[in-house]
């Protein structure tokens, strides 16, 4: 029986990357399977300058899942893969994730008034005014309050009028670690306890919340870390459990929740929109968060460079964790040159964008095939295919003015393929 090659184009690659089998881990001890960068067709020998870098950077750990498996991990001095750390405010986004599934055991509503769960008076605000303020502007750092005086402070003498709910963001701890209390409330257990029967004992994860001066703390080792990093990346699932079965809620903490800052969620960054504020100023920057990472990028990040970075058109983590690199509230420089960094490494992918399809460009006959491929376009230059992995499988070149081509593929395995046109257009193909 001959051999079946079907091309298929994404305009997004992430909902059939996550149709693959990702790997998980096992809950308990340290196994953990890998994957090398030669593999995957990774620049390897550009590994060393990317760890040179996050070590003069006050790195202590690094690790970057690919499919699950890890494909790089490096420690520095003596911190170790059992050594605990801090994640800061990147916990901010662990406690998002925890308030989805009170929502899905309809434990609350993110609707809610935030004072049905805080009393009365939590803020020194009007009555009126207090009951305004929900747990999504909570979630979304638009509670209005004032955030010229300390940032963590959750005494309600702290928590001041500065502006309507909804029509102010600003990067603002305390009315987020009131949070913790609105869980508390609304489950009757406490936050770590909530937290560990939720998700911890389901992923494996060694960690807890410690209270650090005004606010909640949550701490693991670099693996705990990515181990949450891979729940975010299937999308609230670890292997065929479903821990945050609440689709809608996780598509909205991984998207825009408010008009302000496009590339704030709940408690989340989000890369590839129009602009972003950053934490500590209301200055609109007018480009994306990290112009040189992946455009469906989100992240958690923390004080001192505490860093999940989750990319689904990849099917990628990055974990970071250490001291200060920068002088950042969030470390934004940082990743950016990191994922400078790391783009030399990953130098045989695709990603796939929007802006790149274009389905009158050129024409592919006949899909599916066994052998070959007429290709059928205005001046044909280059021609790529990448398998579903996004590397590089076959690459050719043609004659200035070339507008009919053959490509023989009788040699590939079969399976699904990705080609590009001229380093720039992609067709997409329908799956037979």
């Amino acid at each position: 029986m001959k051999k079946l090659l079907i091309l298929f184009i994404f305009s997004v690659l992430s909902n059939f990357l996550l149709a693959q089998n990702s790997y998980f881990p096992p809950l308990v001890g340290n196994t953990w399977e890998s994957k090398t960068p030669t593999s995957l067709g990774w620049c390897e020998a550009k590994i060393p300058a990317l760890y040179d870098f996050l070590g003069q950077n006050n790195t202590k750990g690094f690790i970057v899942l690919k499919d699950g498996k890890i494909v790089m991990e490096k420690y520095f001095s003596t911190f170790t893969q059992d050594s605990f750390w801090y994640w800061a405010s990147a916990g901010k986004t662990l406690t998002g994730f925890t308030v989805g599934i009170a929502q899905q055991e309809n434990l609350l509503k993110i609707s809610d008034l935030s004072s049905k769960y805080l009393g009365k008076n939590w803020t020194s605000l009007t009555a009126a005014q207090e009951d305004k303020i929900t747990i999504h502007h909570q979630l979304a750092m638009t509670t209005g309050l004032d955030d010229s005086g300390s940032l963590d402070c959750t005494l309600p003498s702290c928590l001041k009028f500065k502006a309507d709910p909804g029509t102010r963001w600003t990067y603002h701890n305390a009315p987020y670690t009131l949070l913790d209390k609105v869980i508390e409330s609304a489950t009757g257990k406490t936050l770590n306890m909530y937290l560990n029967t939720k998700i911890k004992v389901k992923i494996g994860l060694a960690g807890t919340f410690i209270k650090t001066g005004e606010n909640n703390v949550f701490y693991s080792t670099v693996r705990g870390m990515a181990r949450f990093g891979l729940l975010l990346l299937n999308k609230g699932t670890w292997d065929k459990t479903a821990i945050l079965s609440d689709t809608a809620y996780f598509r909205q903490m991984t998207n825009t929740s408010q008009t302000l800052n496009p590339s704030y969620g709940y408690l989340t960054w989000l890369n590839g929109k129009k602009s972003f504020i950053a934490p500590g100023a209301q200055t609109v920057f007018p480009f994306d968060l990290t112009p040189n990472a992946p455009k469906d990028m989100y992240s958690a990040l923390g004080k001192n460079g505490q860093i999940i970075n989750v990319v689904q058109s990849q099917n990628l983590v990055l974990i970071r964790m250490g001291n200060s690199p920068d002088n950042g509230a969030v470390p934004i420089k940082f990743v950016n040159d990191m994922w400078a960094k790391l783009n030399e490494i990953i130098c045989n992918s695709i990603q796939v964008t929007d802006n790149q399809l274009n389905k009158n460009s050129f024409s592919v006959f006949p899909n599916p095939t066994n052998d070959y491929l007429n290709i059928k376009g205005e001046d044909l230059e280059h021609l790529v295919l990448y398998n579903a992995q996004g590397l590089k499988v076959l690459e050719k070149s043609m004659a200035i003015g070339t507008t009919d081509f053959q490509l023989d593929v009788s040699f590939l395995p079969k399976g699904i393929y990705l080609l590009q046109v001229n380093k720039g257009n992609i067709q997409k193909i329908n799956v037979v």
